[in-house]
């Protein structure tokens, strides 16, 4: 089982490369940004919109935070349309995510959650400890794909490596 101890790093890492990738993709054209690059969500801009989604409708499950405008992974990739907004939004939600990971303690991890999965078209029940491994790990795969499709484009996000987090953000952990 995972510790809220783990929660708060992931969290802030988390933090961390959201930061990363805005930054390198403020470097690109708007169209550079949207550009179909053969991912998943195709473009950085869709991507990064579908990693937003995924986290806020997993904190509404987790945390009781608002669930997402976008009704389900479809529409994730068109939640936000403008660059800006979208960045002030991942800014502000990292800063929602880090606040409720200082709230966590070890009985939040126990017992199961149950929702309604619209990819699966069913009610699911897993492990909260599971869930909330799965939240930053999703996370962390669709960054992945933002970062080759960034690095493909010339830009030039930070590394990806736990242990070469800035000391800036190790030290938001010490706040916790």
């Amino acid at each position: 089982m995972i510790s809220p101890d783990h929660i708060r790093l992931m969290a802030v890492y988390n933090k961390w490369q959201n930061e990363s990738l805005l930054g390198a993709a403020d470097g690109l054209s708007e169209m550079e940004r949207r550009l179909d690059r053969g991912a998943f969500f195709r473009s950085i801009h869709e991507t990064l919109n579908h990693i937003l989604w995924a986290d806020q409708i997993w904190m509404s499950r987790l945390a009781g935070t608002p669930a997402p405008k976008a009704p389900g992974i479809p529409a994730s990739v068109s939640q936000i349309d403008g660059w800006d907004a979208l960045k002030a939004a991942r800014v502000d939600f990292d800063r929602q995510m880090i606040d409720w990971s200082r709230t966590v303690s070890p009985a939040d991890l126990e017992g199961d959650l149950s929702w309604y999965s619209g990819a699966a078209k069913r009610e699911i029940s897993k492990a909260r400890w599971v869930l909330i491994t799965h939240m930053f790990n999703h996370g962390t795969h669709h960054r992945g794909q933002v970062h080759a499709m960034l690095t493909a484009a010339g830009a030039k996000p930070d590394d990806t490596d736990i242990p070469f987090m800035p000391q800036a953000y190790s030290d938001m952990l010490k706040q916790a």
